[in-house]
């Protein structure tokens, strides 16, 4: 926002609306558990002196945390479940589950949407069959795919192997992924095979979280074992896992739909309770589940794929699966087969979120300490509450040891100059409209003093310090962050988001330089609709005053007479010498106004961004069509820049300004393909 600092004045307000419109359309992408970075506790609570022991004992500190946090953060409740060394150690439901009717939550009971927590089923799921030979995780997945194939975007295949490590190389989208009904819901393939983003990069080279490569693991799973997904889950895990209070289903059967937590949204002052999100993605994010239930799959993962007396997963495959299998630097964590790993307190974790609009979840496994962390929440507002509380958590039950800084290396400012700058995510649209949300979806990482930097995101700022050469840790924090020169670019890996990573923007990719052209843009448009018609205006009463000057002459007599009337032909003459100028600004004057138009209707478009998650609306495709109308007439424009000069429309200033307005729409026309605004979205 620093750009508009001056007084408040139209160009502010353009300003203002089009980092309106780029706010706005960040939401488009419902990541369903791409990971955050992990919150810190305001006041971290005193580490246990008996450590994990006693139930009663974590019951007093759970409750401290999570009512604080359902008061805080404006969240109806929250449901918990801890396991360890082989069984249900705590469980309980804080809160409520339906306001209205007061219905508490309980974790025996009641249904939580758990977001991608889900995927951990779907993974699992892949390498059930993989142990069984029916699938090869580094075998081409267009081996099992029936319906559609992928292309052949680059010479190496996607494997499972690259969908279980969210390495295959997708680009992000967000259209379309949930439904507005589930009667809207369309059959999985059918859906696969019209919203396939592009490939982006070769498949093993970088993380970028995926729902659609979830979504289509859980697809193979379905062509493979020829039964539907939600059906070959309840049997091949849910029933082994004891797992009664489950499903994939949309809707939720009838036997289990009454003991759903609503889920809430919190806006002046009240609660408000939301309909059921119908997700269209369903392997990658549509699982509903009791606390006690995920317990169940924790504790099986926790003891190499058996519960009880069943098992679920053969030893081996269960360590295959916790092993790290990926990783974007060996500096930082990486990917075991569908779990993410952490490193926090000196302890390595196994971890996944999951996140609806509604609902937020998170599971985490402890295996050297035998020990397991799943929570849930039934508010919008809870966005930052699972990772808290696991961070608050640890530093009860695993307290870390204080570590002493070592001094910084030499050679930092070298370093810095190549590190500073602005960077993207690999976790975004590189090929549809949705690339606009990386506008406010930008990190800056900027030198701030010897051996530091600062790392901003939105509102969010922490600072690291440089402890050997591109590796920095955080002052008073534990995220370590990772830079790592490629060529002429610069990649940047944060440990606690091993699920993607992030690469510099060059200067002219920078959200200020394509804002301040688009603001100047604007500023040429809005001086042709002003300035043209006031030019008209006074040439018009200009006119008729020299008119009325000479029509009045004198004869020989002194006798006052009317000016003789020009000839037909002069009259056309003096109507072709004007009609091309006149023509050319009322073209231009109108090209001008849609543009200006487009801009101010695409916010109107994204007012209401939660309905792109939908699908395409009506009015974004109007807008489009505005779009190639405004390609269509800058041609025409730009062509009459040339014939004002050939035709000396107007005086130098006139057509030098015309000329600007041209190079103006051509600007505009250029952003419009630059950011995926031309065509049809889909």
């Amino acid at each position: 926002m620093w750009l508009f600092q001056c007084q408040p004045s139209l160009e502010r307000r353009i300003g203002t609306a089009l980092l309106s419109v780029v706010l706005l359309i960040s939401v488009l992408v419902p990541t369903m558990g791409a990971a955050p970075v992990l919150a810190m506790p305001a006041t971290p609570p005193p580490p246990s002196p008996t450590g994990l022991s006693d139930p009663h004992e974590l019951e007093t500190f759970l409750d401290r945390v999570i009512s604080m946090q359902l008061a805080d953060d404006h969240i109806p409740g929250a449901t918990v479940a801890v396991v360890k060394v082989g069984r249900l150690f705590f469980a309980r439901g804080y809160g409520h589950a339906e306001l209205q009717a007061g219905k508490p939550v309980s974790a025996e009971t009641t249904l939580f949407r758990i977001g991608s927590v889900s995927k951990l089923f779907t993974w699992t799921a892949v390498m059930q069959l993989a142990e069984q030979g029916k699938v090869d995780l580094h075998a081409d997945v267009n081996t099992y795919l029936k319906t559609f194939h992928l292309p052949a975007t680059y010479r190496e295949p996607i494997t499972l192997a690259h969908l279980l490590t969210h390495t295959a190389g997708f680009e992000d989208r967000g259209t379309g992924t949930y439904a507005r009904t589930t009667s809207d819901l369309e059959p999985l393939g059918q859906w696969l095979a019209e919203h396939m983003p592009a490939r982006v990069r070769p498949p093993g080279v970088l993380t970028a979280y995926s729902n659609y490569g979830a979504a289509l693991a859980g697809y193979i799973v379905e062509q493979v074992s020829g039964l539907p997904y939600a059906q070959y889950v309840e049997q091949h895990l849910f029933q082994p896992l004891g797992m009664r209070s489950s499903t994939f289903r949309q809707p939720v059967p009838a036997s289990l739909s009454a003991a759903l937590s609503q889920g809430y949204t919190y806006t002046n002052g009240e609660y408000r309770s939301e309909p059921f999100e119908a997700v269209q993605v369903a392997p990658a994010g549509s699982m509903s589940a009791t606390a006690t239930d995920i317990a169940h799959f924790m504790l099986a993962h926790l003891q190499n794929g058996r519960f009880g007396t069943q098992r679920i997963l053969q030893e081996a495959t269960a360590n295959e699966m916790r092993a790290q299998q990926f990783t974007n630097d060996p500096r930082v964590p990486g990917m075991a087969y569908g779990f993410w790993e952490q490193q926090l307190n000196h302890q390595r974790l196994l971890v996944h979120g999951g996140d609806t609009n509604l609902f937020h979840s998170w599971l985490a496994l402890l295996p050297e300490q035998q020990v397991g962390v799943f929570v849930s929440y039934n508010s919008a507002e809870g966005g930052s509450a699972p990772s808290m509380l696991l961070q608050s958590f640890l530093d009860h039950y695993f307290p870390a040891p204080q570590e002493v800084t070592p001094p910084p290396p030499a050679g930092f400012a070298g370093r810095a100059s190549q590190i500073s700058g602005d960077y993207w995510s690999t976790l975004r649209s590189y090929t549809t409209y949705e690339k606009l949300a990386v506008l406010s979806a930008t990190t800056r990482v900027s030198v701030v003093g010897n051996s530091r930097l600062a790392i901003s995101a939105g509102d969010q700022t922490f600072k690291v310090v440089e402890v050997t050469p591109w590796v920095f840790q955080q002052v008073d924090g534990q995220e370590r962050v990772v830079f790592r020169p490629e060529g002429d670019g610069m990649v940047m890996l944060i440990a606690s988001t091993p699920v993607y990573a992030y690469t510099k923007v060059a200067w002219y990719d920078a959200p200020t330089a394509h804002v301040l052209l688009v603001v100047v843009c604007v500023l040429f448009f809005l001086s042709a609709l002003l300035l043209w018609p006031l030019g008209f205006v006074l040439r018009t009463v200009r006119r008729r005053a020299q008119s009325v000057k000479v029509g009045r002459g004198v004869n020989r007599e002194g006798v006052q007479t009317a000016a003789p009337s020009p000839s037909g032909e002069q009259t056309s003459k003096r109507m072709a010498s004007g009609l091309r100028p006149w023509l050319t600004r009322w073209l231009a004057g109108v090209l001008c106004a849609l543009n200006v138009l487009f801009l101010l209707g695409l916010l109107l478009v994204l007012s209401n961004p939660a309905d792109l998650a939908f699908g395409v609306t009506p009015l974004l495709t109007t807008w489009f069509i505005l779009a190639l109308v405004s390609v269509i007439l800058t041609v025409g424009v730009v062509i009459c820049a040339l014939l004002a000069w050939r035709g000396r429309f107007w005086s130098i200033g006139g057509r030098v300004h015309y000329t600007l307005v041209a190079l103006a729409t051509l600007a505009f026309t250029w952003e419009l393909v630059y950011w995926n605004l031309l065509g049809m979205p889909a």
